[in-house]
């Protein structure tokens, strides 16, 4: 897998490149246990500093996206898709907020309709 970073992109490239990880692994061209190029390999390669390659791995391990295993390297996780955990979290929460409310099933779906045509 290659990556790439636009120089003149308004999207910083640490963004660019986590973006980057987490499309790969959605559409299966990164999959789980795929090992990912060192921080200081891709920094070069890239043309980054260490530290921006290492700032988008780090959100990735945060994202549960990728795994750190120390010396052996960053690997893609294997615990499955990292939106769709999130999307599960976030829907929970919401879940959980609408019972505390008494608020009906249709308003809660209606609520959430309107919310994301307003994005």
């Amino acid at each position: 897998m290659r990556f790439t970073v636009d120089a003149g992109s308004g999207t910083p490239p640490f963004e660019q490149l986590r973006m980057q990880v987490v499309d790969a692994v959605r559409d299966g061209r990164l999959a789980a246990g795929a090992k990912l190029p060192t921080v200081r390999a891709l920094a070069d390669e890239l043309g980054l500093a260490v530290n921006t390659v290492a700032k988008a791995y780090k959100q990735l391990e945060a994202d549960g996206v990728v795994e750190g295993r120390g010396r052996s390297g960053t690997f893609v996780s294997a615990a499955g898709d990292p939106v769709e955990r999130a999307l599960q979290v976030a829907a929970s929460a919401y879940a959980d907020a609408v019972g505390r409310l008494g608020v009906p099933t249709d308003a809660a779906l209606e609520a959430v309709e309107r919310a994301l045509r307003s994005r």
